[in-house]
């Protein structure tokens, strides 16, 4: 039996674990597959030297924060903002061309409000994969997530729902690595879970490192067409009981302590578990009220409010605001359609003119800019990362098939050889555009980036070494990415 061996529970309850004599046993047959015990322990070296804080360059360790604006089922990028002219009528966008504040870059007219401050982000317009089964939704969310390609995926793309084997998604990594130091939740999903018609949740969960380190999943009732859902948002985990002062609270606490003190060989036996680092997180979470607060949309002006977007995406994308400013470490803004749908999806099969223009652009645009500004205006762009980016883009030619599911000549199927993606803030630079897209906007001319590399990127900004190795469930060592930062997006 070959095994790899490496630093044990590195990451996990067993620090101080090392390499076993099965481990040795188990290494002495490696041989016949090419490897030495030599280059066994040199490979394991190799892992051990792989600091999560090592690393440098542009852009190193700027984020504080990341909010992940996630455009679930996959926005035409010819459409919004990679426009192209000179081209077949089957390709050109039905939407009209308009200038953007950066000379010769121009978007379409479904995105007045980003064009104005297009100057204060990255945009990314080569963001390039070859789908070796990824050219359906789930299986593209997953990798772009997790920085992994999951191995159960049918011809329809459809996987299997959510396992603790899966890798984790990049939030979990960032909040075991790099936790918040103030008494708030680390990482919060909202305002529905990752979905492509029954296949709920995948890429969206902690996977193998526990659930101790999932999202806070912030889902209010209603159904994905109501709009003012996050009016709604009831966080009653968060708020002591009436009968229940913080005062009491701490006095029960201090209570269990004192018994604690007294039970040695209980405090003894579940000293792995960390229970009193978790009891004193929810202790401080609930007595400093600081995530309850966060949650009250009603504290903003109203005219803050109406600059979001009165509808569920809008309010979203404040409340990330809101949640970072209080101390979150990363929120993800998953978009409040699910893929594989109609009304107000990107999944822009067929209905792209009525859809896009009435329905999920005009959304996007004053959510999204609203964003970037309100962060840039209160200091907070500085060591908050932002980005905007879906699982792929929509095909060149409208009417075609790509993916096996069918097309009218007003609907463009899935693309992901070329698309675009948007990063502001902590170091990124402004004004830039990184990437170019060919003629029709069907690949990458300069600069191609995977969806791999965007991950790298977000980790780097954080001050994670993209290399550092995590341990899944079968104790076996796995870089958090497979790729390298694109730092030429940095300042």
């Amino acid at each position: 039996m070959l095994r790899i061996p490496g630093q044990l529970g590195n990451d996990l309850c067993d620090r101080g674990a090392g390499m076993t004599r099965r481990d040795l046993l188990r290494v002495g047959g490696s041989s016949v597959l090419g490897l030495s015990l030599a280059q066994m322990l040199e490979l394991k070296q190799a892992h051990a030297n792989v600091e999560p804080n090592s690393g440098g360059g542009p852009g190193w360790n700027k984020a504080k924060h990341v909010i992940m604006v996630y455009l679930q089922g996959g926005p035409s990028h010819l459409d919004l903002w990679d426009p192209k002219e000179n081209v077949p009528d089957n390709v050109r966008s039905v939407f009209k061309p308009i200038p953007t504040k950066l000379p010769g870059i121009q978007f379409t007219e479904l995105l007045p409000k980003l064009a104005q401050i297009n100057d204060k982000f990255s945009m990314i317009r080569s963001v390039s994969y070859t789908p070796v089964g990824l050219f359906n939704h789930t299986a593209a969310i997953y990798q772009i997530h997790t920085g992994y390609t999951t191995d159960k995926v049918s011809p329809s793309g459809q996987l299997e729902p959510p396992s603790p084997k899966d890798f984790p998604t990049f939030g979990s990594n960032i909040i075991r690595i790099k936790p918040p130091t103030v008494p708030m939740l680390p990482f919060v999903m909202l305002p529905r879970p990752l979905q492509e018609s029954n296949v709920v949740g995948k890429g969206g969960t902690a996977g193998f490192l526990g659930r101790a380190y999932d999202p806070y999943y912030l889902y209010p009732s209603g159904d994905d067409m109501d709009m003012n859902k996050m009016d709604r948002i009831k966080v009653d985990d968060l708020n002591l009981r009436p009968e229940v002062s913080s005062a009491r609270l701490e006095r029960r606490s201090r209570l269990r302590d004192l018994l604690n003190d007294g039970m040695p060989e209980v405090d003894k036996a579940v000293a792995k578990y960390d229970l009193n680092e978790y009891y004193d997180k929810a202790l401080g979470l609930i007595v400093s009220g600081r995530a309850r607060d966060a949650f009250n949309l009603n504290a903003e002006a109203p005219e803050t409010r109406d600059r979001y977007g009165r509808n569920t995406f809008g309010q979203s994308c404040l409340l990330a605001r809101r949640l970072v400013e209080a101390g979150t470490r990363v929120v993800e803004v998953v978009w409040p359609k699910v893929a594989n749908s109609d009304n107000h999806s990107w999944d822009v099969h067929v209905g792209l003119s009525s859809r896009m223009k009435n329905q999920s652009s005009p959304m996007l645009d004053a959510g999204l800019s609203a964003l970037i500004s309100d962060l840039d205006e209160r200091g907070m762009l500085a060591d908050t990362l932002v980005v905007a980016v879906g699982e792929f883009g929509r095909s060149p030619q409208r009417g075609v098939s790509t993916s096996g599911n069918s097309n009218t000549d007003d609907g463009r199927d899935h693309w992901p050889y070329c698309y675009t993606a948007v990063m502001a803030g902590a170091g990124t630079k402004r004004g830039f555009v990184y990437g170019k897209s060919d003629a029709t906007a069907s690949a990458p001319l300069e600069n191609p980036v995977h969806p791999i590399e965007l991950i790298a990127s977000v980790y780097h900004s954080v001050g994670i070494n993209p290399a550092t190795i995590v341990y899944n469930h079968l104790n076996q060592p796995r870089e958090l990415v497979k790729a390298e930062p694109v730092t030429k997006l940095f300042g």
